[in-house]
């Protein structure tokens, strides 16, 4: 990253082990970031330490991630939302968010880590 200030990604999945893994992926390239398996939790983590990213499983208990996403964009606008499933076909999820008014990128789990940096690298809201 060409940055001096290192950007702060939120991982939000609610199997811990996807979430950890993704942010030490994330903070071996150079991100700050901070795993979550409580949504809610991290939407009050963001009070304090906003991040510049957000990246999601789109299907999670108590809230989802295009509800998360929607929730983040609506109180922090500049937040660049990302979302990865596990699902086999997003489509249903996608048209949820766009029929919310926002066009989420969803990732298919299993994701390599290069396809992550590159989905993160090339985001634009």
């Amino acid at each position: 990253m060409s940055e001096s200030r290192r950007l702060r990604v939120f991982v939000v999945d609610d199997e811990s082990i996807i979430g950890f893994t993704l942010a030490t992926i994330l903070e071996s390239a150079g991100y700050t970031a901070r795993s979550f398996t409580d949504p809610l939790e991290a939407l009050r983590a963001a009070e304090t330490n906003c991040p510049d990213y957000l990246i999601s499983d789109a299907v999670m208990p108590k809230l989802g991630g295009v509800d998360l996403g929607i929730q983040f964009k609506a109180i922090y606008p500049s937040v660049r939302v990302l979302l990865f499933s596990g699902v086999l076909s997003t489509d249903h999820l996608r048209e949820d968010a766009r029929g919310k008014g926002h066009d989420f990128e969803i990732l298919s789990k299993p994701i390599h880590p290069k396809a992550l940096l590159l989905a993160i690298e090339t985001l634009v809201e």
